[in-house]
């Protein structure tokens, strides 16, 4: 039988534990598909629960299986599975974990068919970060006459939130470091830069709009003060903790949860007909996902950091994968406010 390898750990901790161990490839059960991984997403929220900082919210058991975005072929189904067959495109979720691996087996209503125009590298790293964004967006109402700050705005649920908003009508004023500012200018977005000055410059550039809704995705208490002093009512105030709160729902949600394959859905589509631009600013090959962590826990990525089951590697690219990160590859951080470290 073919093996694989699935990332596993068998207790709590650092990059340390992570251990790459081999996998053979699943027996579907009967309303089971096998996905065959091409690429998979990597989520802060993850490395939290690897690490024990959500041992109150989730108990793990262990050994534990990491990831739970994915996108992939289908390479075999249970015998209930009518609407699927070997060969398909999927993206879905793994309920409890596992899709940083070669193979993983979900309930078929875990998945749904890949658009065909969407890459797997958007594909298999929507669902967490997607559905969140959106179930944070939906919560809202927004409309043509709100005017709403989302800080990390260039974060991987940042960047959705800002154009989910947008597609409301919203304007959208996104709390950002100045070398993200032009990526969020091409979404439609307004930047302001962190730092000293930071209301001043969101009522600068609110140009006599009234901000009558704020999204915290920093962890930062100051922005309670922040979002009270621009007149954002409770009630339209976002936490970083209904973000981690929505994260984990999403995290641990069933396979046959249907909100959630909704929203999936919902979000392919946008994709598909770019009401989304999804930013991916890392890939990384499977067997280097500790590098990819490592990147991400920076907390300075713009958008998505992914992993490739399968990628073409000669071996001539390996120093690049262990010492450059490909946000380094963009313009440097320009003049102005000081920036701070962005989360997805």
């Amino acid at each position: 039988m073919r093996t694989g390898n699935a990332v596993q750990y068998d207790r709590y901790g650092g990059f340390d534990v992570v251990e790459l161990v081999a996998q053979e490839r699943p027996t579907p059960g009967p309303t089971d598909v096998v996905v065959e991984v091409s690429v998979a997403g990597l989520n802060h929220i993850e490395r939290f629960l690897r690490e024990g900082r959500l041992q109150e919210f989730i108990d793990l058991e262990f050994p534990a299986h990491q990831g739970v975005d994915f996108a992939g072929v289908v390479a075999a189904r249970g015998s209930d599975v009518r609407d699927l067959k070997v060969g398909d495109e999927v993206m879905g979720h793994a309920p409890h974990g596992g899709s940083h691996a070669t193979w993983v087996s979900v309930p078929r209503s875990a998945v749904v068919k890949k658009p065909s125009t969407m890459s797997f590298e958007v594909a298999g790293s929507l669902y967490l970060a997607g559905c969140t964004a959106l179930s944070i967006v939906r919560s809202l109402k927004l409309g043509p006459e709100d005017t709403v700050v989302i800080s990390a705005a260039a974060g991987g649920v940042g960047h959705i939130e800002c154009q989910l908003a947008k597609e409301t009508g919203a304007t959208v004023i996104g709390l950002g470091s100045p070398r993200n500012h032009d990526a969020l200018r091409q979404i439609g977005v307004l930047p302001v830069a962190y730092g000293e000055g930071e209301e001043d410059r969101i009522r600068e550039i609110a140009d006599g709009r009234t901000v009558t809704a704020f999204i915290d995705n920093r962890e930062h208490n100051e922005n309670v003060a922040l979002a009270e002093r621009l007149g954002v009512t409770g009630s339209r105030f976002v936490t970083s903790d209904d973000r981690r709160d929505l994260e984990i729902r999403f995290l641990r949600a069933p396979g046959d949860d249907t909100e959630a394959i909704e929203m999936l859905t919902t979000l392919g589509d946008l994709v598909q007909r770019h009401k989304v631009q999804f930013i991916i600013s890392g890939y990384y090959p499977f067997e280097y996902i500790v590098d990819a962590y490592e990147d991400l826990a920076e907390m300075h990525s713009r958008g998505k950091v992914v992993v490739g089951m399968q990628p073409v590697e000669t071996g001539a690219r390996l120093h690049w994968y262990k010492s450059e990160k490909s946000r380094d590859l963009r313009d440097p951080v320009s003049s102005g406010a000081p920036a701070r470290p962005e989360a997805h």
